[in-house]
């Protein structure tokens, strides 16, 4: 387990050999009356990769999310699905060429889907105030979301209950490490 970071060396959902794919997506969130982008990206076991608050949704914009994403994951995906938006075929042609990219409608719902928890929570803070406490939430929110998420199509109950201890078990390491 990893000293600085138990949440994200907790669970990997990356293994070797595995198919690497990232979905990316935006969304828009209003503070204060203006727009500010969340992007989002998500690999192909649901679990959230990188989340950054920007004010544009422009190809530099997603050519920053794709820096972020290659220097913290250490290696280029082999596919990366996204909505139809042009920014990110250009920032992949600029920092991945190898990459195959897909762009169609109803691919990209595994991001779609990610956005839903971050939408709650928004709902029930009665809005996000700035960009910052925005970004400060989900960079804390989705790594913790992550320990908790367990592919339920694959496990039995036994095995869903012990990953479900497991979590908790790491999550209160945390928490007396905060606490501290």
């Amino acid at each position: 387990m990893n000293a600085r970071n138990p949440i994200k060396s907790s669970k990997s959902s990356c293994k070797e050999g595995a198919v690497h794919i990232w979905h990316l997506d935006e969304c828009v969130v209003a503070i204060n009356g203006k727009k500010q982008w969340l992007w989002r990206a998500v690999d192909q076991d649901g679990f959230v990769l990188d989340v950054l608050v920007q004010s544009r949704r422009n190809a530099k914009a997603a050519k920053r999310l794709m820096r972020k994403l290659l220097k913290a994951q250490g290696r280029t995906p082999r596919v990366m699905i996204t909505d139809k938006l042009r920014s990110y075929d250009a920032a992949r042609r600029d920092l991945m060429p190898g990459v195959e990219h897909r762009s169609h409608k109803g691919l990209n719902n595994r991001a779609e889907n990610s956005h839903q928890p971050t939408r709650r929570r928004e709902r029930t803070m009665k809005r996000f105030k700035s960009a910052r406490q925005l970004q400060r939430f989900v960079s804390i929110h989705d790594p913790i979301a992550n320990l908790f998420h367990f592919p339920r199509n694959t496990l039995s109950s036994a095995q869903h209950r012990d990953l479900r201890n497991a979590a908790m078990q790491i999550w209160n390491k945390i928490a007396c490490v905060a606490a501290a």
